[in-house]
């Protein structure tokens, strides 16, 4: 002989049920959302930069219109982006 189940319990059941979905599709919401975000195109980078002689490239970072390369003699080369000339030396003391 089966007893009925009390109410309060068929209604946490349903409860945990309907919020096991909702966590689930935000979870997918978020991927989804982290996906179509994260896949668009990046920033355009030089196809090659030409540094002086002798050096070697420690970091590199862009702005509007220029790109920065620091050296590891303690130079911040400035290419103009368009045309690849080198515009600035700066010297770091």
């Amino acid at each position: 002989m089966e007893t009925a189940e009390p109410a309060n319990l068929r209604f946490l059941r349903r409860l945990v049920t309907v919020l096991t979905v909702v966590m689930i599709f935000g979870v997918l919401v978020v991927i989804g959302l982290l996906v179509t975000r994260l896949s668009g195109r990046g920033p355009e980078l030089p196809a090659s930069i030409t540094l002086p002689d002798g050096s070697e490239a420690a970091t590199f970072t862009m702005g509007d219109g220029w790109y920065a390369v620091v050296t590891t003699d303690d130079r911040i080369l400035i290419f103009d982006r368009l045309s690849g000339n080198l515009r600035q030396t700066l010297q770091i003391d």
